[in-house]
């Protein structure tokens, strides 16, 4: 991967030095050995691709629909999730939207519920969408690719740092087996960030040394407690609130704004210094993390962003990012719009198309025609690159202390347990006011 652009400033030695570090880091302990080539699926030509789902909720019945949609000769063969209640709403909610047609294959007994369900449900298809809380991304991936599929997954792709050394390693494997894997991260496939990268590339802005990145809103669902829940099944229907499931809305979601940095500048942080805490979101209800963190990254190549992500209904909200370039400023939305401002206040580039394709579409049309063609696309990576920028941001905001990835690379902290059973005790479990630990600048240790 190329990490800086041709008309970047050299790197200080020191700054080489922690970068040449940081690389190894990232890349030890991933050479192993490759499949035989002969344990891959061969899904190219015409062949019926078998599709399963592992993760049945919003995000993972909409994947499904988008992959269906991408190729003519996909069906979904297979689906898994934790709950049957989300898998059969999820089957029902499918079965309406290509109702008439072939698409939709699923037989009862290929519908797996439970938390080894995922096993199942991989072992019955050529592709694979892993959408289940991220916390599990890293083993189910792991599971996808050793039995050789191709992988839809979304983003975070791990929730500890530990999950990302093993998705780098996955990564890796992938790559070398001609497996495509996509990440649900679309800006990356969507036209005005493709467009405004070029532009980038091309010098228009010149040097980024600085940018802001938002998502900052009023915040995302609670599903209330009920007397027959098991603290485990609470903190699953709740996952978004509990780090060993999502890792804090840093992560779930602000790691879209956070990737654009990555992706634009060439690089990846060094460093990460911040502040948060919880402030409107204080209830039991809202689990263990933070309602607001504010984070200053730092490049090899010395450019700095802030990231701001806050969940605070009744305060100024926007999803975007904007960044400062010796030539000029940029800004960016999801909405479609980037422009180009020079230092003299001309715009000098515009990019306005309400006609673009969906980048969630986008994402599988990619997927398939990459495996028809017999091609890879191989965002792992980058997604676990990305996913360790937002971890070291939320490990800067806990802790209230200057974070090294040096560092943090070698973390064996583990909030993610290898196996969850509906009997294993939670990670976080609440005290004798209902409440649940919350992290403390200055006093909570992060690796």
């Amino acid at each position: 991967m190329t990490y800086f652009k041709k008309n970047q400033k050299p790197m200080s030695d020191s700054s080489r030095r922690n970068f040449v570090k940081t690389t190894a880091i990232f890349t030890a302990g991933m050479m192993l050995p490759s499949m035989e080539l002969s344990a891959m699926a061969n899904v190219f030509n015409d062949k019926t691709l078998k599709l399963a789902v592992v993760g049945c909720g919003g995000r993972g019945t909409g994947a499904v629909v988008q992959a269906l949609k991408a190729d003519e000769n996909v069906q979904l063969v297979a689906m898994a999730d934790a709950f049957d209640d989300r898998l059969n709403g999820s089957l029902q909610s499918l079965q309406k939207e290509f109702e008439g047609s072939k698409k939709i294959n699923v037989q009862a007994k290929h519908c797996y519920v439970g938390f080894d369900a995922y096993k199942k449900a991989i072992d019955q298809a050529d592709v694979v969408i892993l959408t289940t809380p991220p916390g599990f991304r890293p083993y189910h991936f792991e599971y996808a690719i050793n039995a050789g599929k191709h992988v839809f997954m979304e983003k975070p792709v791990a929730t500890d740092v530990p999950g990302i050394r093993k998705v780098l390693e996955m990564a890796k494997i992938a790559k070398a087996n001609k497996l495509n894997v996509v990440v649900g991260l679309q800006r990356r496939y969507q036209n005005n960030y493709l467009d405004m990268k070029q532009k980038i590339d091309e010098g228009k802005a010149g040097i980024i040394t600085s940018g802001q990145v938002y998502w900052n809103s009023s915040g995302v669902w609670v599903h209330p407690r009920t007397p027959d829940q098991s603290e485990m099944e609470y903190q699953m229907r709740n996952w978004y609130y509990f780090n060993w499931l999502c890792g804090d809305h840093i992560l779930e979601q602000h790691i879209h704004n956070i990737d654009v940095a990555n992706w634009f500048i060439g690089e990846y942080p060094i460093s990460a210094q911040g502040m948060g805490g919880r402030l409107v979101r204080t209830g039991p209800e809202h689990g263990e993390i933070f309602d607001h963190h504010f984070v200053e990254f730092k490049y090899p190549s010395g450019a700095v962003i802030s990231s701001q992500c806050r969940h605070q209904p009744g305060t100024w909200s926007k999803v975007g990012e904007n960044f400062q370039g010796s030539k000029g400023t940029i800004e960016m939305n999801d909405a479609g719009a980037a422009s180009i401002i020079d230092l003299q206040g001309n715009l000098i580039y515009n990019y306005r198309n309400k006609r673009d394709p969906n980048p969630y579409q986008v994402e599988h049309d990619k997927l398939f025609a990459s495996i028809r063609n017999n091609e890879v696309i191989s965002d792992g990576e980058n997604a676990a690159k990305s996913t360790m920028t937002a971890i070291m941001g939320r490990m800067a905001t806990y802790s209230g202390q200057m974070i090294n990835l040096d560092d943090a690379m070698t973390s064996e902290k583990i909030l993610m347990p290898k196996d969850v059973t509906w009997d294993s005790t939670p990670a976080t479990i609440p005290g004798k006011d209902g409440a649940y630990p919350i992290p403390t600048p200055g006093k909570t240790q992060v690796m």
